[in-house]
């Protein structure tokens, strides 16, 4: 009869990691803990007897959506000016973050070929494109919009030009991302021989990332456009500013169609963003 030898007991338990698994939860836990108990977070709250009163008197005034012509005259004209905050602000950005791309981007680097080290210029030339990148993002739109409403006054203006400094941060940086994470034989080959930095975004990393950049670029305009509604509660316009006209009013109905607005808009840039990935491959 021939021995078999004893399986060993991670190979006999259906799941040898569970002891990492369950310690990192628990930690998880244990850290998510603290910052419920500061941010006073209370869901009890809302199951309270005011709260629920007041939810459904809220929500009962928002059937049937308002759909008067004059209404709906307007609500076209706000939309289409919150539409287009976004893709002149998104604009605006990308013409920032294409360049700030090409200088931060570690593969597109000439003196970066061959030696593995950039060249001194070089490198503080890219880290303070970074840095600059970094200030660009790290203060919400919503701040740009306050600060260049108290410098240039109530309108569109402010929108625009809040998003494209913040956009201009994001994108830059996750532009750099995704090329940098995609294969580099093509860029590297075309440096190489001589071609320029813009050469080799173009013919050699770009085609490889196309489907994503313009994924992200999509999502941003997106976000752009929920970004460009909220500023509007600050004097920036667009339907963002006639919702709180709204709210003020308590005009639930003309509440509930604007919302509807908001999904048929995000739905659209989904939308667009399907069809492009499809044609890009």
């Amino acid at each position: 009869m021939q021995n078999i030898p004893a399986a060993s007991y991670a190979e006999r338990h259906p799941d040898p990691a569970w002891r990492g698994r369950v310690t990192a939860t628990i930690v998880a836990l244990l850290i998510l803990w603290p910052m419920l108990v500061a941010s006073e977070f209370e869901p009890a709250l809302l199951f309270d007897g005011d709260s629920v009163n007041a939810t459904l008197r809220f929500l009962a005034d928002f059937l049937p959506p308002a759909h008067s012509p004059e209404f709906l005259q307007l609500l076209v004209r706000e939309t289409w000016q919150t539409v287009a905050i976004a893709t002149a602000g998104l604009t605006l950005a990308l013409v920032g973050a294409i360049p700030a791309t090409l200088i931060v981007t570690e593969r597109l680097s000439i003196s970066h070929l061959g030696t593995g080290r950039m060249a001194l210029v070089p490198r503080a030339v890219r880290q303070a494109v970074r840095w600059l990148l970094v200030l660009l993002r790290s203060v919400p739109e919503l701040v740009w919009a306050l600060l260049f409403v108290r410098i240039i006054g109530l309108g569109p203006t402010a929108g625009v030009l809040a998003i494209a400094l913040t956009y201009c941060g994001m994108l830059g940086k996750v532009y750099a991302e995704i090329l940098e994470s995609s294969e580099r034989h093509a860029s590297d080959t075309l440096l190489a021989n001589g071609s320029s930095r813009l050469g080799a975004l173009l013919y050699g990393a770009l085609p490889e990332s196309a489907s994503e950049l313009v994924s992200y670029t999509v999502y941003r305009w997106e976000c752009a456009i929920r970004g460009s509604v909220v500023m509007g509660f600050v004097g920036a316009g667009g339907l963002g500013q006639r919702m709180d006209e709204s709210m003020k009013m308590l005009a639930g109905a003309e509440v509930s169609t604007m919302l509807l607005v908001f999904v048929l808009l995000v739905a659209c840039a989904d939308l667009v963003s399907k069809q492009l990935r499809k044609r890009l491959g």
